[in-house]
């Protein structure tokens, strides 16, 4: 039976200052778009407002980078001159919720932001999420059910609303945890692939855990993902004691803590020449892989793997 969780969707990078932020994933190699931020006017006839919340993607073949920051209502703290004002569209029936599901989310990053900032959005991709959502359900993993929300998109016809099917799976300590219907194909020529340091693919995320609780964790995971965690999957758990040994010299911020990712590169020489002349630091995994420590990179690990 095929699985219904393939792979990495997405990790969310929650960040104080996206400016920063941006400028950083530039230098590690990335083509990273200006954010976009919804806006709404706080009275009739005035000029929309940002609030909520700004994020931009570094978009790869099959998954993306998200940089996301909680935006103060009616500020552009933080944010690049050149961010994108989303003005919210919505029946005025439905304004209300839509307001209120996106302040909601402001506050949840406002907390993960204050908690340490870095990685705290893991998303699986399903090609049926539907089935996905069934299954985890019987389970006994909560979920929300299957929302849509729209992505604005920049094609070459204009903006266009990608429809985007997702869930969040309850109380997952380490932040948001869910699933997301793989891409549509419609969209997939619009994201920019041309990433200086040759990326193609997220293909990991390291989960630092107590020591002790590896086995509980596994099991929660092993669920998520409806088969055993196996080694180059999606998901590395390890503890606390241990993450030395695969990353030399990091810390988690937090238990547990999402402490690093992985991209998939074709030429890790072209990474270790381009990460030296931004002026990176660089070490190597106990994999032999190269990686940017998280005190360089804004609270997470970004690891570079050969493919």
């Amino acid at each position: 039976m095929p699985h219904d969780l393939t792979r990495l969707h997405h990790v969310g990078h929650v960040v104080s200052d996206m400016a920063q932020a941006i400028a950083l994933y530039r230098r590690l190699g990335f083509h990273v778009p200006p954010p976009s931020v919804p806006a709404l006017a706080p009275r009739e006839g005035a000029e929309p407002e940002p609030f909520g919340a700004a994020n931009t993607h570094a978009d790869l073949s099959r998954s993306f980078l998200e940089l996301v920051t909680p935006v103060k209502p009616g500020s552009m703290a933080g944010l690049p001159p050149d961010a994108r004002i989303v003005p919210l569209q919505a029946p005025p029936e439905k304004l209300p919720l839509v307001m209120s599901r996106i302040q909601e989310t402001s506050a949840q990053l406002g907390g993960w932001r204050d908690r340490f900032e870095g990685l705290h959005i893991l998303m699986f991709s399903s090609p049926d999420i539907d089935a996905a959502g069934k299954r985890l359900a019987a389970a006994g993993v909560g979920h929300g059910g299957v929302n849509t929300v729209g992505r604005p998109v920049e094609t070459p016809d204009g903006m266009r609303t990608e429809p985007v099917r997702y869930l969040e799976i309850d109380g997952a300590p380490e932040g948001r945890v869910g699933v997301v219907a793989d891409s549509d194909p419609e969209f997939r020529h619009t994201r920019h692939l041309d990433h200086p340091n040759g990326a193609q693919d997220l293909v990991e995320a390291v989960l630092c855990v107590p020591d002790g609780q590896l086995p509980l964790v596994s099991e929660r995971y092993e669920r998520y993902l409806g088969r055993p965690i196996y080694p180059e999957g999606p998901v590395t758990l390890l503890t606390k004691s241990d993450l030395p040994d695969l990353l030399p010299g990091e810390e988690p911020p937090a238990l547990p803590a999402l402490v690093a990712c992985t991209v998939a590169v074709p030429d890790i020489a072209r990474v270790r020449e381009l990460l030296a002349e931004n002026g990176l630091p660089v070490r190597k995994t106990a994999r032999g892989e190269l990686f940017v420590p998280a005190e360089a990179s804004l609270g997470a690990a970004l690891i570079f793997r050969e493919s």
